[in-house]
């Protein structure tokens, strides 16, 4: 998946929209003042109309709000503005496109299956697919952007309720808890819906994670080295007389740079090379 990514990289990064996050968002803000006109019924993802000659709806529902217009909604979208900013920048502006993108072509997918089951099932196929239309959104997309986040950042804290500071991972071990909960008791809709929206979280962390990293050996060798790195060094110095444990190879920040800054050591590159959460995915591999 690494090689298969890096190599479309290659041939088609160019074409990658940056500041993908940006245009979701202003997607919603149509989608919202469609809701308030009464016009979004005609933009959703429904595989009876689609059939049916209203193609626009394959790319018109993705801008279907995710739920309904209030403070507590502006807040979240720019939460996920803020989270899906920062992976691309850790991953780079091609495979955020490629993670966002691969979740809607999934969700439309998983829409078309499950109408087709249906069908396979006797309900008629004007009633199945205004179901769908109900029950697919960019609700579970927007969750897969939460998941990746804490998958990359498991220790960021964030303000629960503007007051209660918690890490970011306990939040998204809710998240899958809820998730599991609906899978098993929804019915057919709702398992196909979570199923197709979130698989491209599923597929990019299989794919793109490093097994190697996590065996007895590895875990050994790494533990060792931070021990050896912490007797042999008493760390960084910066300019101000402060001592720091990480520095970044490319960019020379520390951890007194910033608030939740993170380092990470790079396992395919030849030696032990530090790099902040910035460049931890985008640097050249030594």
């Amino acid at each position: 998946m690494e090689k298969f990514l890096n190599k479309l990289e290659r041939k088609y990064g160019r074409y990658a929209i940056s500041n993908l996050s940006l245009y979701i968002i202003i997607a919603y803000v149509i989608g919202y003042i469609l809701t308030l006109t009464g016009s979004v019924e005609f933009i959703s993802l429904n595989p009876y109309q689609i059939l049916h000659g209203q193609i626009w709806r394959i790319v018109t529902w993705i801008i279907v709000p995710p739920s309904t217009l209030n403070i507590f909604t502006i807040i979240m979208l720019f939460f996920y503005y803020s989270l899906g900013t920062s992976l691309e920048r850790t991953w780079g502006t091609f495979r955020y496109n490629i993670y966002i993108f691969s979740g809607m072509l999934f969700t439309i997918l998983g829409a078309f299956l499950l109408y087709v089951i249906y069908l396979l099932l006797g309900y008629p196929g004007e009633v199945v697919g205004m179901f769908i239309s109900n029950a697919f959104s960019t609700y579970y997309i927007n969750l897969s952007i939460f998941l990746a986040f804490a998958a990359v950042y498991p220790n960021m804290q964030v303000l629960l309720y503007f007051i209660i500071p918690v890490k970011i991972k306990w939040l998204a071990w809710l998240d899958v808890a809820v998730l599991l909960i609906s899978f098993f008791t929804g019915n057919m809709g709702i398992k196909v819906a979570i199923l197709a929206s979130l698989l491209n979280f599923i597929i990019f962390f299989l794919g793109t994670v490093d097994i190697k990293r996590f065996t007895p050996k590895e875990v050994h060798r790494r533990t060792e080295f931070k021990k050896q790195t912490v007797s042999a060094t008493p760390g960084y110095t910066t300019t101000d007389g402060k001592t720091a444990k990480h520095k970044c190879v490319i960019c020379g920040r520390t951890e007194l740079d910033g608030d939740h800054l993170e380092f990470r050591y790079c396992s395919k590159c030849n030696g032990n090379y530090e790099y902040c959460q910035d460049h931890l995915f985008t640097h050249e591999h030594r």
